[in-house]
């Protein structure tokens, strides 16, 4: 294949819908060997028999779960090479401000899944990759995570920084990654119409749901490894571009989220 992907081994979580699952058609379609895990084994049943790989039901926020999840991909498909962590939600919709009447375990419930889900999820891959000295992580962030808040709106309190400490972690990560041979990613897909975003409305600056997808496979293929712990936007960068500035995007500290004064 032209990627140099063929028969390379992915394991995409949050597989069963939306993004994550054009993620793994996206790579499937590049070649790779694909496993589909999510909370709901019917949706990735389904995503997983339509590419020809392989369905798992994972709990991303139970260790158990997540070490099973990696050593079914690595029996069934072999050493995983690529493991998009998408599997994500956004907290309950229309939740009344924290001072009001918040339930506290939904709300750390939203951390649970997205933040420790990317960790235990790392943590258990990386195992193999590490001893092997190669591999790639791609961590979907948000714009939740970054972007300035509406005075006096209704966003949660729990989605957007829960995603920026997603950011944090992979920034840190993939440092501690470098001497190993092993790149991570943090990507956002921009404005995605998913069943999270859908009551954005029509009007929403919509972004193209084929750009998230091909972001990842462009990361998957290596070309881009010098910006490991960078931060990628799915609609805003050309990762091509990137790529070919990758030491001055290094050097100046671009593509990063930083404090400025």
């Amino acid at each position: 294949m032209a990627d140099g992907l063929d028969e390379k081994v992915a394991l995409v979580t949050g597989g069963g819908r939306g993004i994550g699952a054009n993620v793994a058609r996206e790579l499937a379609q590049a070649g790779m060997r694909v496993a589909v895990a999510s909370r709901t084994r019917e949706q990735v049943e389904q995503v997983a028999q339509e590419i020809g790989g392989l369905a798992l039901a994972v709990d991303v926020s139970d260790e158990g779960s997540v070490a099973r999840m990696v050593e079914d991909t690595e029996a069934d498909l072999g050493p995983i090479d690529v493991l998009v962590n998408n599997a994500g939600v956004g907290g309950p919709p229309g939740s009344p401000p924290i001072w009001e009447n918040g339930d506290p375990d939904e709300w750390w419930r939203v951390f649970e899944i997205n933040v420790r889900g990317v960790y235990l999820c790392c943590r258990a891959v990386l195992r193999g990759m590490v001893p092997r000295g190669e591999g790639r992580i791609v961590n979907v962030g948000s714009g939740g995570g970054y972007l300035p808040p509406t005075p006096g709106g209704s966003g949660s309190t729990a989605y957007g920084p829960s995603k920026a400490a997603v950011q944090r972690f992979g920034e840190v990560l993939a440092a501690q990654l470098q001497p190993h041979g092993i790149a991570v990613f943090t990507i956002s897909p921009g404005l995605v119409r998913t069943a999270l975003t859908e009551g954005l409305g029509d009007d929403a600056p919509w972004t193209p749901p084929e750009l998230a997808p091909r972001l990842v496979r462009a990361l998957a293929t290596g070309r881009a490894d010098r910006l490991t712990g960078r931060y990628i936007h799915a609609e805003h960068d050309d990762i091509d571009d990137l790529a070919a500035r990758a030491d001055d995007i290094v050097a100046e500290d671009l593509n990063a989220i930083r404090l400025r004064r």
